[in-house]
Formats: structure tokens, sequence, C-alpha cells
């Protein structure tokens, strides 16, 4: 009997056990269950819910964090409140001199004012544009192509493209809403804004990819990307062409100028978005490259998405969900940055406004530079430098504006890609300076006293 007891006891612990385990992972089992997504289907979505609110109805959740980027936010570099961009870094108005960024250039606001800033900036009510715009700033834009290209989107959206933007507004009644990424039947991420399909095609095919769509092959990880890739990228948008990204050659700075140097338009002149007033110079104007600047840092290559530092998972509850509310990392640290770096949020906040200080200043040097050529520019085109020979100058400027331009109109001060960012600025400052000696020589062979009438030493900035 003895002999026994101990393989009793073995029986018991062990069944003991197995109960325990078995109600501990039912438990799991409950909480899990109790956790997963149950949206109540409250209305019928279709590509005509281009309203936030009545997917709202559906989504409580999700529609509470979108209605949330109403708030005023505000970091060191960015933010939805502060001054303009022309008063604190006062610059910018030479450096843009003629175009509409010199008369605007202020903050940006949220999703939820994607529309109404756009209707409210000088630059729409000082500059015409092109209906074009409303490619990133209205809601339901896969419906409105629809409606106007009479059921084909393609027609639609080089119709929309081609009108002035004060009759496209007529179709656009909501900002970036839920439906421009979100397929109202089955709620799986998607693109619809055909420019960035057309370009992402042409990108994947550079990488050995044919006939690449994104909504078909993509995964769920890379479309949390492409969906703000819509939006937050370079492009034309102008009206001498439809608009389109430039990404034919690839994502980096020289590969898009490169694109645009070889670009021609209707008319057979190279490219420029505008002629600078002050100097004559061609030049460019980037306008939000986001994710070409993602795409060469560390967290595009350790596949990190757009979503998992902007709109991270939270829970309420026992739920688990996205986070519509979408804002800068930097106000959100715990979640956007601790779920994979083991730091405190003190530490985190002072790495990143480490690199972003050291970017800024070598924007500050930059535009200091182009500033420098533009003062020179103009001086030389007052004593009566011919055209011909300032021509390899007014290159410099185009060259050193744009990589500039490429940083201070990307939304990250550098940080997206620290060592991409600080390479581009440091060309910038080269460019600008090669320009200065280029005109200074010219300065010294066509003297003050050589200078066409009404001319003279006085530099534009003085």
């Amino acid at each position: 009997m003895k002999k026994i007891v101990p393989y009793i006891m073995i029986v018991l612990v062990t069944a003991l056990f197995t109960g325990a385990l078995v109600a501990f992972l039912l438990n799991i089992r409950t909480r899990m269950e109790e956790g997963r997504p149950r949206p109540i289907q409250v209305v019928d979505l279709t590509e005509e819910t281009t309203d936030p609110a009545i997917w709202g109805q559906n989504f409580p959740r999700e529609y509470d964090g979108y209605k949330k980027t109403e708030l005023k936010t505000s970091t060191r570099y960015g933010g939805s409140e502060g001054i303009s961009k022309l008063t604190s870094d006062p610059k910018l108005k030479i450096i843009f001199a003629g175009y509409a960024f010199s008369v605007d250039y202020n903050p940006r606001r949220g999703h939820y004012y994607s529309l109404q800033d756009q209707k409210e900036t000088l630059r729409t009510k000082n500059y015409k544009q092109m209906g074009s715009c409303l490619q990133c700033h209205a809601g339901g834009l896969k419906n409105i192509y629809e409606k106007v290209g009479n059921g084909d989107v393609m027609a639609g959206f080089e119709k929309v493209c081609s009108m002035p933007l004060k009759d496209a507004w007529q179709y656009a009644q909501h900002p970036v809403a839920c439906v421009d990424c979100h397929d109202p039947k089955t709620m799986n991420l998607r693109v619809t804004r055909p420019a960035f399909l057309k370009a992402i095609k042409k990108l994947k095919e550079k990488e050995g990819m044919k006939d690449y769509d994104p909504n078909e092959t993509a995964s769920r990880q890379e479309m949390r990307t492409y969906v703000c890739a819509q939006c937050h990228v370079e492009y034309y948008c102008g009206p001498k062409a439809t608009l389109f990204y430039p990404w034919d050659n690839g994502l980096k700075v020289e590969e898009i100028e490169a694109f645009y140097n070889n670009y021609k338009f209707k008319d057979g002149h190279r490219f420029y978005d505008f002629k600078h007033e002050i100097t004559g110079a061609e030049v460019l104007k980037a306008q939000h490259p986001e994710f070409e600047m993602w795409s060469q840092g560390v967290h595009s290559k350790s596949g990190v998405a757009c979503a998992d530092c902007h709109m991270p998972y939270m829970r309420e509850g026992a739920t688990k969900v996205t986070d519509h509310y979408v804002r800068s990392p930097l106000l959100n640290v715990s979640r956007s940055c601790l779920q994979c770096h083991h730091f405190t949020e003190k530490e985190m906040l002072e790495r990143v406004e480490s690199i972003q200080n050291k970017n800024r200043a070598l924007l500050d040097r930059s535009e200091t530079a182009l500033v420098a050529l533009i003062d020179k520019l103009a001086l030389a085109k007052k004593r009566g430098v011919p055209e011909a020979e300032l021509a390899p100058a007014y290159e410099m400027q185009r060259t050193a504006q744009w990589r500039a331009d490429f940083i201070n109109a990307e939304n990250s001060m550098g940080f997206h890609a620290p060592q991409e960012a600080a390479r581009i600025l440091a060309e910038s400052i080269d460019y600008a300076r090669q320009g200065e000696l280029i005109v200074q020589v010219l300065l010294e062979k066509y003297p003050a006293s050589s200078a066409v009438a009404g001319g003279g030493d006085a530099s534009v900035l003085k």
C-alpha cells in the first residue's frame, strides 16, 4: 500500500496542475474574446459614405480618435499651433520670392482641418491653384473621381486635376476621411489615390515586380505605411501636367531631382516649379516628402510602419484598437516608442531632440548659404552680367535650394533618416557656396564701373 501512495499523489498533483492549466487557458481565451473588436453595424457603409461621423456610428472608438485631430498640438519643430514659418525663419521669404510660399507658410494642422486649411490659406486665395490639390486635402476621392469621370476613376482624376481648384471644391464635402484608407465593405486598408498607384507601380518595376498593385499584393504592415504615403510625399500638382509623383528613378533626393531635370513639359521646357523673383532661376519646390525620407531610414529598414509610431495600438478596457488620433510620436512616447525602445520617455525625447537640433542647425547654415548666393546673383544682375554666364550659378541655386527645401518641407526635421538628412543639407551648403564662387568670379570680371545704368553695388539684402 505504501508503494501505491506516491503514485496516487503524482496522479492527483498532475490532475490538479492540468485542471489549473486548462482553467488558465480558458481564462485567456475568454479575455481574448472580450477584447476582440465587434463593430455594430448601425449603418451600411458605401463608397458614397464620405462623412467620418457616419462611419463613427459603426466604429465609435476610432472616430473618437479621429475627432481629436482637431486639437492643437505642439512640438519643438512641428505641431498644429505656433507662428508662421515665415516669421520664425524670415530667410524663407527670400528663398521663395515670387512663389506662394513666400506669402503663407503656416504650421500644419491635423487631418480634421485638411480641407478647411486649404480653403483658408493665402496660397489659394492669392494664387490660382489647380483641382489636383484635392488629391491630399479632401475626403472620398475615389467617389469624387468616379462621379466626375462617369464611373472611370482615372478619367475623373484627370478632369479634376485640370480644373481650377475653386471649381473642384464643389465636389469635396469633407476633409481626409475613413473611406480614403478603408474599404467600406471589408474595412481592409487600401490605397485610393491614383497618382500613388501609378508611381508605386513604376517604383516596383525597378525591383523586378511587374503590374504591382498594393491593394492586391502588399502585406497589412506595408499598407500601414502606404495609406499614409498616398499623400505624405513629393509630387507635382501644377497646371502644366496631371498630378504625378516623380519616382521613376527612385526615392532619393538626387533621383527625384534627376527625374525633374529630364522631364519636359508639353511646350518642351525643362521642369521647374517657379522662376525665382530675385534671380530669375528656374527652381524646384518640395512638398512634404515624408515617405521618401522615411524610406532611407532605419525604421523603414526594420519594417516599422508609419502607423506603428503615428497611430500606435492602444487599449480601451479589454479592447485593442489602432489609435486614430494621428499625431507626432513625441506627444505619445510611451506607446509610440517604448514598445520597441526600452528606455525612459525622457531619454527617448532627448535622443529625438538631439537629432532634430543638429539637423535644424545644418538647415540654418544651408539657408544662410542659399540666401548669400541669391544676394550675389542679384548684385551680378544689377551689374549687367550676361544671363548666359550666370546660368551655371542659377543651376547651383536650383540644386542647393532643392536640397534645403527637401528637408525643410519634410515633416520630421531630419528624424526619419538622420544621416540622409545631414548628407542632403551638407550638399546644399556645398552647392550654394560653389554658386557664390562662380558669381564672385563674374563680379570681378564685371566690376562696378561697368554696371549697366541704374545698377550699383548695393546687395538685394542690404
